[in-house]
This record gives structure tokens, C-alpha cells and sequence, in this order.
């Protein structure tokens, strides 16, 4: 008959949660930073995507097609370990941040061309009829309601990179994963290190999703 026997040391989690808390701001902003460049740079992938311009079209599928169909590790390895092989050497943290943006990058992209697309081309044509530039049109007129549309996908997006920074403790980065192993390893009380790791990632994520759900009602609540 199986005899559960294990003695719960729960203090021994307490007495370094403020380093575990350290660590999950560190996992938050990696995530967060990833998210706001890649978005920057996903909105040149998506234009370019469809761009008449041979250059800009090739590169920004390649980044999308690369970015979407290799694991997420393997992008974190070539950041750390490949660069690496040609003298070019980054900290765990700015690795683990370049790889995480290369890939919310191209996902992200695929979301705004959807966005893109389903804008209609006559608003193109009116606006520049009123005497706007091209550039002008896609500022304060497209790239608005395409950011609306596609803005709860990129809450997923937000939630799928604060989950993927924990490959980072593979390259030596302490954000939460690699702080709590650090820190279980000098104990050995790995379920209690664990199962309070998991908590806080859930405490993120939720948290995540009500802010996004907030912050949707302020800036959409006019909407139809």
C-alpha cells in the first residue's frame, strides 16, 4: 500500500522568496522587452512581407519562416553558443532577449499581415486624396486599427514569451526558472521550489490577462 511519507519544509522557500520575486521581474521584463522590439520590428516584416521590393520581401520571409518553424531553444542556443563561435559573445540575458525577439518578431508579423489585410485599400486611396503621405496614412490611420485588431493575439503572444523565457536557465540565465533551480539545489527541497515557481508563472500569466482585459475596456469601450 503506498504510504505518503514526505515532510513539507515550506520555510525553507519563505526564507528566499524575495530572490525568487527578484527573479520573476527579471522573466517579466525580458518578456515584456521581447514583445515591445519585436513588435517594432514585426511591423517592417509584415510590410515587407508584401512589399514590391525583391529585398525586403525575401528578408522578412526568411525571418518569418525561420522564426516560426525552429524551436524557440534552438533560436536561444545560436544567440549564445553560435554567435559565439565567431568571437561575438553575449550574456545569457542579452542572448536569451535577442532570441526571444527574433521570434515574437515572426509570429508577431503573421498576426499584423492578417491585420493588414483586412483593412480595406480604399482607406489608402482617401487618405492620400486628402493630401497625406503614404507614411502619414500608415501612422494615424491603418497602423491604429490594425494594432486594435490584432491586440488580443498579442496577449498571447505576451503570455507565450513570460513561459519561454524559462529556457533561458539552459544558457545560465537566473530569471525565475534559474533562480528557483539554483536555489533548490542547495537544498534539495525541489517540490516545494517548484510547485511555488509554478504559482508565480500562473500569478503572471492571469495577471497578464486581466490587465490586458482592463486596458481593453479603457481604450475600446467607445467602440460599436
Amino acid at each position: 500500500m503506498f504510504e505518503f511519507d514526505y515532510t513539507f519544509h515550506w520555510i525553507t522557500v519563505w526564507n528566499v522568496l524575495p530572490e525568487m520575486l527578484s527573479a520573476a521581474v527579471v522573466t517579466l521584463e525580458v518578456a515584456i522587452l521581447s514583445i515591445v522590439l519585436g513588435l517594432i520590428i514585426a511591423i517592417f516584416l509584415s510590410l515587407g512581407k508584401e512589399s514590391e521590393n525583391e529585398f525586403a520581401r525575401t528578408t522578412s520571409i526568411i525571418w518569418i519562416e525561420i522564426a516560426r518553424n525552429t524551436p524557440a531553444l534552438f533560436q536561444i542556443y545560436m544567440a549564445y553558443f553560435g554567435l559565439g563561435a565567431f568571437g561575438i559573445h553575449l550574456s545569457p540575458y542579452v542572448a536569451v532577449l535577442l532570441a526571444l525577439t527574433f521570434n515574437n518578431a515572426g509570429y508577431l508579423a503573421e498576426t499584423l499581415r492578417g491585420g493588414f489585410a483586412s483593412i480595406p485599400n480604399t482607406q489608402m486611396s482617401a487618405s492620400r486624396s486628402l493630401g497625406m503621405s503614404k507614411l502619414q496614412t500608415y501612422w494615424y490611420i491603418i497602423l491604429p486599427q490594425v494594432l486594435r485588431k490584432v491586440y488580443h493575439p498579442m496577449t498571447n503572444q505576451i503570455i507565450w514569451a513570460i513561459l519561454m523565457t524559462s529556457l533561458g536557465t539552459l544558457v545560465g540565465m537566473l530569471e525565475l526558472t534559474g533562480k528557483t533551480d539554483q536555489l533548490q539545489s542547495l537544498s534539495f527541497r525541489t517540490f516545494e521550489f517548484y510547485l511555488v515557481a509554478a504559482v508565480m508563472y500562473f500569478v503572471m500569466a492571469k495577471g497578464i490577462l486581466l490587465a490586458s482585459k482592463l486596458l481593453s475596456y479603457k481604450l475600446f469601450r467607445g467602440d460599436a
